[in-house]
């Protein structure tokens, strides 16, 4: 392996792990990719995930594009352009909305026992939404912004399999197709807003406070260490659980998205998420371990520059350079 000092390496790998060439992955990612796989082929129901290291810009997923329940996970493009009208300057984060009748669902919350006519900041309403999950808020919010911007803003991303096209009515069946969404499209949102490129630089970091009160910890977060900090967001129905995230792991940090469903138990759902989550956080740790083995390790920053020469990194591994 080429010796390089170490200023012009560290430059060299703040532009190429920014986003690493395609064409080359390193063995150590290929195995515990393959390996996430092999597990989610295997689990009882339909398990989808993507999980991207942010230090490194690699991805590891199984049916990452496909079309699920996104459940309550929806909440955080509600979130998002509750933020892109922020900085728009439509309202600020005190302008109060009122409560109606129409804005409740029981399924989630605590708002649907408050009395019709009272009104709510809109950081509280985020709060309540995010934070305990509730359904009530997030109509309120959802009739503030409009569902439509909700979605014109998610194809403007990029997410392709993110759409809502009713609010939070859980007492009908039908949630499962008028709230959608994919591994993928989730992975890519949630990554935007760890490299605080998400509208912009304040927007991403609020949001990141905000889900990182999550108060629903049982599934990504339960295998890891007690004091692994964790923006997430999960979603439940009948026969769906998801939970997606950034994990600020002090090695490598990343995100992950899992979503599962047609599940015959609830249980089993549960079960695959927490694996899934603790295979990421070994597999993600033992791959930060071998780039500071191999000398090329470098710390993430939010603020990395995208790649000019996305090959650069591949030459520079394979000894081409």
């Amino acid at each position: 392996m080429k010796r390089l000092c170490s200023g012009v390496l560290a430059a060299m790998l703040a532009i190429a792990f920014a986003t690493p060439a395609q064409a080359f992955v390193p063995h150590p990612w290929t195995d515990f990719s393959t390996n996430l796989r092999a597990f989610a082929r295997q689990a009882h129901g339909m398990v989808a995930f993507d999980v991207v290291d942010l230090t490194s810009g690699y991805s590891a997923g199984y049916e990452a594009g496909m079309s699920m329940p996104a459940a309550s996970t929806i909440k955080i493009p509600v979130m998002v352009e509750v933020f892109r009208q922020l900085a728009a300057g439509r309202f600020d984060l005190n302008r109060r909305v009122t409560l109606l009748g129409s804005d409740k669902d029981w399924g989630s919350g605590e708002l649907c026992d408050a009395s019709s006519g009272g009104s709510y900041a809109v950081s509280t309403l985020l709060g309540k939404m995010i934070d305990i999950s509730d359904n009530t808020a997030t109509n309120m919010l959802i009739r503030l912004v409009g569902r439509r911007n909700i979605n014109r803003t998610m194809y403007s991303l990029g997410l392709r399999h993110t759409q809502l096209t009713d609010d939070i009515r859980t007492e009908y069946s039908a949630i499962r197709y008028q709230l959608r969404s994919s591994p993928g499209d989730m992975a890519s949102l949630l990554s935007r807003m760890a490299r605080e490129r998400l509208i912009d630089q304040w927007s991403s970091r609020e949001m990141i406070s905000i889900l990182e009160g999550q108060e629903h910890n049982s599934l990504i977060p339960a295998p890891l260490p007690p004091a692994t900090e964790i923006a997430h967001k999960t979603g439940t129905l009948h026969d769906t659980l998801n939970d997606v995230g950034i994990v600020y792991n002090q090695r490598s940090p990343y995100v992950i998205a899992v979503m599962t469903t047609d599940l015959p138990l609830l249980d089993d759902g549960r079960s695959a998420i927490r694996d899934i989550s603790r295979l990421t956080y070994r597999g993600i740790n033992k791959f930060a371990a071998w780039r500071l083995a191999a000398g090329i390790d470098t710390a993430f920053s939010p603020q990395a520059p995208t790649a000019s020469n996305p090959d650069a990194l591949a030459n520079w591994w394979t000894g081409t350079n």
